[in-house]
């Protein structure tokens, strides 16, 4: 593909309610459905020491009814319309999304207006969502092999407590949360004023406005919170680390390095990085490691992205007597060619491809268009950032790449968990 190739615009209308609300419309009329995307400033970097998981606890408590809707009817409504639903925590935010056929928009704005407005905050919701979150921490990170790890990397790599805790959070802290505490919560980062509403799909744009002031308009805003300090030393937090896992069947390592913030050049060249050594069996550790010397039983990698420094991850699952230290070593090896002798002419045109066609199938979705919008809104004041970050991306070239790489991972500055299996300890 050629390197200058170009997407049309998403078209794009932005504005803000009186109460704060940021608002942006991306009409496309393609098929008859239409995604809403809520997007919350508040994730875990939010929570402060001794009240943590509370921005999680959240995603769970906002189905459980406002002043009109009973608990749990959320869901029931968006199902029974014929829609699909759904929402996440990260370290970043918060968000809250639906796909509904179009006629249906004004129930979707209706929900997610009931409940930022009038959340039912009770001790009893708190208490059975508590135990919720307790469940969900047992089933994924308690009692699945490796389940702890990705959190345990987390905190080696980064020192400063905003960034280094896990969002799902301390369950002791909510255990001394009270419903005051939480209301409190919800009054801060629940307001208009520290949300983004996009509308991504087949509307029409005079009635959405129309339906937005109605249902969204009159919700109260609240003063901002202070502003979080996300800076990080240049150095992670820990080098090594062992993990003794009881549910372990293998031995297993996360590898874990600290990079500069999103939507700077020296990220993108580092998450392009990412994707020539990691992203899919094209990828060089795939070829070297699971195609080639056939060591590797899984092999995973990821950049976290966030609005201060992030992080890329690396690690792997050995097959069984296979040598770590062999494979820990052609991961650094190829980290270390890259700096040396950077990214050949091919490579370049696969990342670039490989973008395109990502990017291409990304707008296909009215969902991914609304919340990549929300996400450009939320971190960046930009949505426009939607029909630019491509061509951002296509710009980088392999020499920034190179010096990238050389400059944050071709160095001693990283973590390294070693997951050892409880049986195997000592072995």
């Amino acid at each position: 593909m050629p390197n200058d190739f170009k997407l049309l615009p998403l078209p794009l209308e932005e504005y803000t309610l009186e109460n704060g609300l940021r608002v942006v419309l991306n009409p496309d009329n393609a098929i008859p459905v239409v995604s809403i995307a809520v997007y919350y400033d508040v994730g875990s970097r939010n929570e402060r020491e001794g009240r943590t998981g509370f921005a999680h606890l959240f995603e769970h408590m906002m189905f459980q009814g406002s002043e009109n809707v009973k608990k749990a009817e959320h869901f029931q409504y968006v199902m029974k319309a014929g829609g699909t639903m759904n929402g996440t925590t990260s370290s970043e935010r918060t968000n809250y999304f639906e796909t509904m056929p179009a006629n249906q928009l004004p129930l979707a704005l209706w929900l997610e207006s009931d409940r930022m407005r009038s959340l039912a905050v009770t001790q009893e919701n708190l208490d059975n969502q508590r135990d919720a979150v307790k469940e969900e921490k047992r089933l994924r990170y308690d009692n699945q092999p490796y389940g702890q790890v990705f959190d345990l990397v987390t905190q080696m790599v980064f020192k400063n407590f905003a960034n280094a805790h896990s969002t799902i959070g301390s369950m002791e802290d909510l255990d001394d949360a009270t419903v005051e505490d939480v209301q409190e919560f919800f009054r801060i980062y629940y307001a208009p004023n520290n949300a983004v509403l996009v509308l991504s799909g087949s509307f029409d744009v005079a009635e959405a406005k129309s339906l937005i002031e109605q249902y969204f308009g009159t919700i109260p805003s609240q003063p901002k919170s202070s502003p979080i300090d996300v800076s990080e030393p240049k150095e992670v937090a820990q080098n090594y680390q062992k993990y003794e896992d009881k549910l372990a069947p293998l031995p297993a390592f996360l590898m874990g390095w600290k990079i500069p913030q999103r939507n700077t050049k020296e990220f993108y060249a580092l998450y392009l990085a990412g994707k020539l050594f990691y992203d899919g069996e094209s990828s060089r550790l795939y070829q070297k490691l699971v195609k080639g010397a056939e060591t590797v039983l899984q092999l995973f990698g990821f950049t976290d992205e966030r609005r201060g420094p992030s992080a890329i991850y690396i690690g792997a699952i050995p097959k069984e007597e296979k040598d770590l230290p062999d494979i820990r070593q052609t991961i650094i090896d190829e980290i270390k060619d890259v700096a040396e002798n950077g990214v050949s002419e091919s490579e370049m045109q696969k990342l670039r491809n490989q973008l395109i066609n990502d990017e291409v199938r990304s707008r296909q979705s009215s969902l991914s268009r609304a919340q990549h919008i929300a996400e450009f809104t939320l971190y960046d004041s930009n949505p426009a950032l939607i029909n630019t970050q491509l061509d951002e991306l296509l710009q980088i070239s392999a020499e920034e790449i190179k010096e990238a790489v050389a400059a944050f991972l071709n160095t001693d500055n990283h973590a390294l968990l070693d997951v050892v299996p409880a049986s195997k300890e000592g072995n």
